[in-house]
């Protein structure tokens, strides 16, 4: 562990303390309190140099785990670093994706997916689960765009991740997986289940600016009538590093914390009905509105006094914001000690 730590030039930033046979690695106090006291992870890049460095995400992670004011638990290197490899392949996997906002009409390259409503999206016998996922992802593999709920893609975004992981480590689980999604899809909170950890809680949240590398982030839309709109209720995204999130529908326009918590605010001023009664949402008019706050910086500061807020509860809107209190990561995978169980 020290070695690794040495070859990423971070250990000269970390406490390490033993506990008989076990260790816990965190920043050093001192270095935390001086920089990161409200632990804005935006910052590690800038405030520590990383960007000069090759390994810059890597460290990145690592640093942001560290920073941590919840516990990662491992019970050994192997997982550890294959957990670290993850996040890297998720982030890759998310700047590549780019796709065809849909909140009902949902569709898939037909040379690597079929669909019924009892299995979902199930890939085509002999065809690569890794190709499938690219496919039905990234434009610069298929050569278009598909339709997607944000929801849905941060799932394809994650399996592809853990799918290149199990590929170099453990064999035997990518080919479970390979039959299973041939037979029925892992979707909703079933994949959660299966697939992911999630830490932070609305009893002991997150700080608002705390993020790794990897995490599914979610931001909640705080406006009950503009959260009536399908696939409005709030906005599911990747979080890449550097103070960014991915963008699904324009992968080459990120968002920041502060312009995803305005786009989300301004959902509210592009509700409209449609000529059958129905709620919809005009996305010319929230970028409008989005536009025209970002050069006032009153009105920046108005909103986002608001939206930084941690979210209210599940069915209430009150005073929350749009920050949620958990993130999400995937779970362990190599031979001897993953956790992942597919279900039945």
């Amino acid at each position: 562990m020290l070695d690794l730590t040495r070859e990423l030039g971070i250990d000269h930033l970390i406490e390490v303390m033993h506990c008989g046979s076990s260790f816990t690695l965190r920043m050093h106090p001192g270095l935390q309190k001086e920089r990161f006291a409200d632990f804005d992870t935006a910052r590690l890049e800038e405030d520590l140099q990383l960007e000069s460095a090759a390994n810059a995400l890597e460290r990145e992670i690592w640093l942001a785990m560290l920073l941590s004011p919840v516990a990662f638990h491992y019970p050994g290197i192997a997982e550890l670093t294959a957990s670290i490899r993850m996040r890297l392949n998720i982030v890759e996997a998310a700047r590549r994706t780019s796709l065809a906002f849909h909140t009902s009409k949902i569709e898939r390259p037909v040379d690597y997916w079929t669909h019924s409503e009892e299995t979902g999206f199930t890939v085509l016998p002999g065809k690569s689960l890794l190709d499938a996922l690219r496919q039905a992802t990234q434009p610069e593999a298929s050569g278009r765009k598909y339709a997607f709920s944000c929801y849905r893609a941060t799932e394809y975004v994650i399996l592809l991740g853990i799918a290149q992981e199990l590929e170099s480590i453990n064999p035997g689980l990518l080919q479970r997986l390979q039959a299973r999604w041939e037979r029925c899809a892992i979707a909703s909170r079933k994949f959660h289940d299966t697939f992911m950890y999630e830490y932070g809680s609305l009893e002991n949240p997150l700080p608002q600016k705390y993020y790794v590398p990897g995490d599914r982030v979610w931001f909640r839309n705080p406006d009950p009538h503009s959260s009536d709109v399908p696939g409005y209720e709030g906005s599911w995204v990747m979080y890449l590093g550097g103070g960014l999130f991915n963008n699904f529908w324009q992968h080459d326009k990120p968002f920041s914390l502060n312009t995803k918590c305005i786009e989300v605010y301004h959902w509210r001023h592009g509700v409209y009905r449609d000529s059958e009664g129905n709620l919809q949402m005009d996305e010319s008019a929230v970028e409008e509105h989005v536009s025209a706050t970002l050069k006032n910086p009153m009105e920046t500061a108005q909103i986002l006094e608001r939206t930084m807020r941690m979210r209210d509860a599940s069915g209430v809107y009150e005073q929350g914001g749009c920050i949620d209190a958990s993130r999400e990561y995937p779970r362990w995978v190599c031979p001897d000690t993953a956790d992942i169980i597919l279900p039945d």
